[in-house]
């Protein structure tokens, strides 16, 4: 994607609580997975009987995987932050929508091997205006309203309290505080829990990418450029982020952590940098 001004253009999806915007909690993500099932199973109840054990017993057994796949130190869909909650929500609609689409696709299937006189008499062109404009139309604008309404919403906009810079190079990144010149430069961020924090981000050699999943969408690292996302933790902790963009054969290894203190503790820490 491309990069002007503050990046904007260039993060996912996500918001601050500064923002106005509301947060979506992240154990609500399974719902829509569980009613994805639901979905499989009414579509699988158009097949024959004798398909209808084998099939669920496969759903079934299929669940706890597509669920452990939801969490984890790297997971888009396991957020930490209002940020990251936002862009998990544009996910699960996107999957919704896909799922809906492909659940009335694989209905009229079924239908022509097992009911074919039903769709004996549709036209070619009644095929075309209905499968290909009306049917996937309300699920498109529904989808892309989403993208607008959550993009919009993402953008960095007024001023907040803490501010970090953050500088790429291969292949590592090095953290620093404008506001703070007495803490020195390090391969650890610092952020406060429960406060907006926006950061700069800059490379010094090729691009790079910037994404700490839990915490909010990923904005690239580009030489002589600087990029600003919004980031935010909702409790304390240590989150792990990456450079999201090859750079190189030391790419992999170029991870950071993110350290999320209580308040009062990065004020502490903030105020005894200070020359």
């Amino acid at each position: 994607m491309t990069c002007h001004g503050d990046g904007g253009a260039n993060i996912l999806f996500g918001h601050g609580t500064h923002d106005g915007i509301g947060v979506i909690r992240p154990r609500l993500g399974l719902v829509p997975l569980l009613g994805l099932e639901l979905l499989v199973f009414s579509i699988l109840g158009l097949v024959r009987h004798w398909h209808w054990p084998l099939a669920r017993s496969a759903v079934v057994l299929a669940t706890p995987v597509l669920l452990a796949g939801c969490t984890g130190e790297l997971s888009a869909l396991d957020p930490a932050g209002p940020r990251a909650a936002n862009l998990a929500l544009l996910w699960w609609v996107m999957l919704a929508g896909a799922a809906v689409l492909t659940a009335l696709v694989l209905a009229l299937l079924t239908m022509a091997y097992l009911r074919p006189h039903r769709l004996a008499g549709v036209t070619a062109g009644q095929w075309i205006v209905g499968g290909g404009l009306i049917l996937p139309i309300p699920i498109l604008m529904l989808l892309t309203g989403t993208a607008l309404v959550l993009g919009e919403q993402l953008l960095p906009r007024g001023e907040v309290a803490y501010r970090a810079e953050a500088r790429a190079e291969q292949w590592a990144w090095r953290f620093s505080y404008p506001d703070v010149p007495g803490l020195p430069v390090s391969e650890t961020l610092h952020i406060p829990a429960g406060e907006p924090v926006d950061i700069a981000v800059t490379s010094a050699d090729v691009i790079h990418a910037f994404w700490v999943p839990r915490l909010g969408g990923k904005i690239d690292a580009i030489p002589g450029h600087r990029n600003v996302i919004r980031l935010q933790a909702d409790e304390p902790g240590i989150y792990r982020g990456i450079c999201a963009e090859f750079c190189g054969p030391g790419h992999e290894t170029m991870q950071f952590r993110v350290e999320a203190h209580d308040l009062e503790t990065f004020k502490s820490m903030m105020a005894g940098a200070a020359p």
